[in-house]
């Protein structure tokens, strides 16, 4: 493990890491990627091989919303900004936001609505622009079971590393985001619901938005999207950035192959939250109290019970699904 704790070490294991994933994603995508080509050379065509105004609308419009997050959503204006009004209502109203104890927590949860709003601004701009269903980029249901069996292989690949890493200095110690998670029970059920929030918003920004207003370009679509992806993921340790890269052409890829952000949304939001309780667990740090204010204590020994047992879970539910697509292709007529 000492390897993964040096510099060196996490260089090295991102290349091989790399390198070995790159051919096994081309390989179960290359099918999609060459519908997704056929699609836009077709469209080009149809166009007289004018550009299709949806591209640069996505480019620009992408552009602005991760500016207003960079400087509305960053903590320097939360605390120029929101935390004076917080205390100005709290002086005029005693004992009710108790900022004294919840800033923290209230800034995490104002780092979340910032997202929310700038990651779905492109749902309200889209239908103006172009007179389209949102809908139509990737939230519609229809379809979602039929290609579970991929988010089932997801968690059953990602659960192993998952527990190999939460063991490394820098994740166990940059995870929960929210630093004081660890205090009760309470802070950490707002955290994670504010983190779910913010991972569903996300993957309609960049795999439902991004990827299908930009379907023009074809599969190149898909690593336009990765780039601002993995920026994203910068102030976050080594591998995870790296592994963005991965994961950027991966859920964007499964996106479009399915029509759908959900299959990246629950794969991304099951692993974000498993890896919160992971590093807590591995510090010894899971919240024992239910409040910040209460006596009463919870403690909670079986994240290594519930980790394995999700994993059994999602390697039987893989087997099964796979199983029925088989069975089904065998008795399908000729």
């Amino acid at each position: 493990m000492n390897i993964l704790n040096s510099s060196l070490g996490q260089f090295v294991v991102s290349v091989i890491l790399l390198a070995g994933f790159a051919p096994v994603v081309v390989w179960f995508f290359r099918d999609t990627w060459a519908t997704l080509d056929a699609a836009a050379r077709a469209h080009r065509q149809d166009r007289d091989g004018r550009l299709d105004p949806r591209t640069p609308a996505t480019l620009v419009l992408g552009a602005f919303c991760l500016i207003l997050i960079n400087y509305f959503g960053s903590l320097e204006f939360f605390d120029a900004h929101i935390v004076p009004a917080l205390k100005q209502y709290e002086a005029a109203h005693p004992e009710t936001l108790q900022v004294w104890l919840y800033e923290d927590l209230y800034w995490r949860i104002y780092w979340g609505l910032s997202r929310y709003i700038a990651y779905l601004l492109p749902l309200a701009v889209w239908p103006l622009l172009f007179k389209e269903n949102p809908l139509d980029l990737g939230l519609r249901v229809r379809g979602f079971l039929e290609h579970a069996w991929i988010y089932l292989l997801c968690l059953a690949v990602v659960i192993p590393v998952l527990a190999l890493v939460a063991h490394m200095g820098d994740f166990g110690t940059y995870y929960p985001m929210y630093h004081l998670a660890s205090r009760s029970w309470l802070d950490l059920a707002v955290w994670e619901a504010v983190y779910l929030g913010q991972f569903f918003t996300l993957e309609v920004f960049f795999r439902g938005f991004w990827v299908r207003g930009s379907r023009g370009l074809g599969s190149n679509a898909i690593f336009f999207m990765v780039g601002p992806y993995v920026m994203i993921h910068f102030p976050k340790p080594y591998l995870e950035a790296c592994g963005a890269l991965v994961a950027g052409v991966v859920l964007g890829s499964l996106s479009m192959k399915t029509r759908s952000i959900w299959a990246g949304f629950f794969v991304h939001s099951t692993v974000a939250i498993l890896m919160d309780l992971l590093a807590l667990d591995h510090r010894h740090a899971l919240p024992t109290l239910l409040s910040p204010n209460s006596s009463v204590r919870l403690a909670f020994p079986y994240t290594s019970a519930v980790l394995f047992g999700i994993w059994v879970l999602a390697v039987t539910g893989l087997a099964f699904a796979l199983w029925r697509r088989h069975r089904r292709k065998a008795t399908a007529p000729p």
